[in-house]
């Protein structure tokens, strides 16, 4: 593995995303960012990580809905780098509600992101680190990818999707110095996590407050929240050669959610 990696990191602007890009640059790696939020906010994180660890920090804007832009995106990064060794599948929405009530627009727009996405960046960089023999590929999933709750039936789907796609591709990398590991984290306190905090209320007519600590840090036996920097150095971790021989996993960082 080389000293310093080259990382393209979807849904990086704000959230885990971010926290992996900030331990990604801290090692020395070079970073493109991707995601929505305030350009002048965006310039602005671009330009602190680069000035911050002395590193390359490129940004594109990709839809991660428009697989034309994912492959502009791969292509961009390609260009500005020379290589891409490593690729973070992290961007992803939510939506909560009864199945019942499910808006088939969301369902498509959450399995376009949280899953398809995934699939078409993948296989755009795949050739090319399997040519070179090295390759990081980290999959963002969820606890929610290995169990359920109710009133979150696209995400639930999709992130059960991506652990299956990251054991398929774990494979077929596996003799050519390529893994595919998937992170599983509990809740994050992330704009994404504090965004349903309101719709799960609605949804299970609570308040917010009992939402936090009845629903969401009931499911987490430590009643903490995960943290972006402990999500972001297990990712560093999976990219390292004492990783080498760790490949299609799902590897919970929960707080023990899944072992009720």
């Amino acid at each position: 593995m080389t000293t310093s990696l080259n990382a393209v990191i979807t849904g990086s602007t704000s959230g885990i995303g971010l926290g992996i890009a900030n331990a990604f640059a801290a090692e020395g790696w070079n970073v493109m960012l991707n995601g929505f939020g305030d350009a002048d906010e965006i310039e602005k994180t671009r330009t602190g990580l680069a000035e911050k660890y002395n590193v390359d920090v490129r940004y594109n804007g990709a839809d991660m809905t428009k697989p034309d832009q994912i492959d502009d995106l791969i292509k961009e990064a390609e260009v500005a780098f020379g290589q891409i060794d490593v690729l973070v599948n992290n961007a992803g929405i939510q939506f909560v509600s009864p199945i019942e009530e499910f808006p088939a627009e969301k369902w498509d727009a959450i399995i376009a992101i949280n899953l398809s996405s995934a699939f078409h960046t993948t296989k755009a960089v795949f050739a090319g680190m399997k040519k070179r023999g090295f390759g990081r590929i980290i999959n963002v999933a969820s606890a929610h990818g290995l169990v359920a709750s109710p009133f979150k039936s696209a995400y639930v789907a999709a992130k059960h999707g991506i652990v299956g796609l990251t054991k398929t591709v774990a494979l077929e990398g596996a003799e050519f110095g390529v893994t595919c590991n998937a992170i599983c984290p509990g809740y994050v306190k992330t704009p994404l996590v504090e965004k349903q905090i309101p719709d799960t209320a609605k949804a299970r007519n609570m308040t917010e407050e009992e939402v936090v600590q009845k629903v969401i840090l009931e499911a987490q036996p430590t009643k903490q929240f995960v943290t972006t920097e402990q999500v972001g150095a297990l990712a560093v971790f999976l990219c390292s050669d004492n990783a080498a021989q760790i490949t299609g996993a799902a590897h919970q960082i929960d707080g023990g959610w899944v072992a009720h």
